[in-house]
């Protein structure tokens, strides 16, 4: 069976509970069991997402010749991820820092280090290709060069651009226009999100388009069926963290989609997926098996 090629970034992620936000001047606070450190990044977390559901993988990042990139490794190891295409070629891990309160707003503080300038191995990225149906690139420098060899050999695309205002966004345009499925958030549109994904496929001729939109839930627009309509979020335990859930979906809808090819219930279980998920305090924390979703009643 071939795999699901995953490239993106990996980091030492700490979360921090605090108990509200503005945060309140002390010179030492004791939270205690609210601090975590794990190895996240959205590429780790996309990858342990499909790994759970049961999607094989192909993982390929970039960490540091440090302590935390050889934990990233042992840990890819331990999270059936691998780490053949785990490489270590940056001075130090890149590291984030994520504050959450008791209604589940977080502040993610990431510190990439120099990922932005260092390239991924291409023939380690054609070796993988080869081997799988879809690639999936994060929005990290070292995937750009990777869109376009995806796209010679027919591999589709699936990328998520995150929070994005411009459809000429300097940084984020050569990945929506590859992208056969593209997501992104609702948090910086500059029009509402049935217009935005109708500009999306119009430019650029996106096949489906999924718009995250948090407590109400998410938009698909299939463009095949002229379908674009709002699905309702679903709450399935108290909301502890929201970091994270846009990868949960993400990475959900693929496993779901890549089954089925059935667009809507791909997303209908996605969204019970990332409802889950975001019980959990850590990025790559709380991931349910396929087994585990449909017992929650994710058919």
């Amino acid at each position: 069976m071939k795999k699901i090629l995953v490239c993106g970034h990996t980091n030492l992620e700490t979360t921090l509970a605090v108990e509200q936000f503005p945060i309140e001047y002390t010179p030492m606070r004791y939270p205690f069991f609210g601090i975590q450190t794990a190895v996240a990044g959205v590429g780790y977390n996309i990858a342990k997402a499909l790994t759970t559901l049961g999607s094989p993988v192909n993982f390929l990042t970039l960490v540091g010749q440090d302590v935390a990139g050889q934990q990233v490794k042992q840990q890819a190891l331990a999270d059936g991820l691998g780490a053949e295409y785990v490489v270590a070629t940056m001075p130090q891990t890149a590291q984030a820092v994520i504050l959450y309160d008791k209604q589940g707003k977080r502040q993610g503080n990431t510190d990439l280090k120099d990922v932005q300038e260092r390239p991924y191995p291409p023939d380690l990225f054609q070796q993988a290709l080869q081997g799988s149906d879809l690639a999936i690139l994060c929005s990290i420098n070292y995937t750009r060069p990777f869109l376009a060899q995806a796209q010679q050999t027919g591999v589709p695309i699936a990328t998520d651009v995150h929070t994005i205002a411009d459809l000429n966004d300097a940084y984020n345009r050569d990945y929506m226009a590859a992208a056969t499925i593209l997501f992104m958030s609702n948090e910086r549109l500059p029009v509402p999100p049935k217009q935005w994904a109708r500009l999306l496929q119009n430019e650029f001729g996106t096949e489906i388009v999924v718009i995250g939109l948090g407590a109400q839930g998410a938009l698909l627009a299939v463009k095949a069926d002229n379908f674009c309509e709002r699905l309702p979020a679903v709450q399935v335990r108290p909301v502890v963290n929201t970091i994270g859930a846009g990868d949960a979906l993400f990475s959900s809808f693929n496993h779901f989609y890549r089954t089925s090819r059935n667009p809507y219930t791909a997303l209908q279980k996605a969204i019970r997926f990332a409802a889950y998920k975001i019980g959990s305090d850590g990025a790559a924390a709380g991931f349910l098996t396929e087994t585990e979703l449909e017992e929650l009643g994710g058919k």
